[in-house]
């Protein structure tokens, strides 16, 4: 089970869980368009500047939906990181952030010329593919499991109802 009951009704209620969708959705666009500038330099050699503000843009996005994601983590189940629901999410996502961070570094103190930059980009941006892949799994899943818990809900009350209205049945019978 990803959410208790409970836990379910706060990531329902959190003003913290659209904001979580609209920036996976912002950063997985961005992440396109990067991609596509990176992958474009790789090819042409020209567009380094286009392709670095998009990494650094891509980046930054990444740092905000960290800390939201982990005030949201927070509120629905009660700890900053790694919750035992999202901890191999949490996991990857470090890495994700350890090799944007990497990129930055590269690039602000001047360590290593394009190709290492554009090398190191190509190394986030599959490890976070990976991690988006894993989070939308994780909203798959938690969507069938909504879904049975309603079905189960809805189940509960027919029968419910059922069995008030039997006693009412047998004295009209009887």
């Amino acid at each position: 089970m990803l959410y208790t009951p409970e836990q379910r009704r706060r990531r329902d209620a959190s003003p913290w869980t659209p904001v979580q969708g609209f920036l996976a959705a912002f950063q997985f666009l961005v992440f396109l368009v990067s991609l596509g500038l990176v992958l474009y330099f790789l090819a042409t050699g020209e567009g380094w500047l286009a392709a670095t503000i998009s990494i650094v843009f891509k980046t930054l996005i990444l740092y905000t939906i960290m800390v939201t994601g982990a005030i949201w983590e927070k509120e629905v189940f009660g700890q900053y990181l790694f919750a035992p629901t999202f901890f191999w999410e949490d996991v990857v996502s470090f890495i994700v952030i350890s090799l944007h961070t990497a990129y930055m570094a590269v690039l602000i103190f001047d360590l290593a010329g394009p190709g290492v930059q554009m090398a190191i980009t190509l190394a986030a941006y599959a490890t976070y593919a990976v991690n988006a892949a894993q989070f939308l799994l994780k909203l798959r899943a938690a969507r069938l499991q909504s879904e049975a818990m309603e079905a189960a809900a809805v189940s509960s009350a027919a029968a419910a109802d059922g069995a008030s209205a039997a006693p009412l049945t047998e004295r009209a019978a009887g």
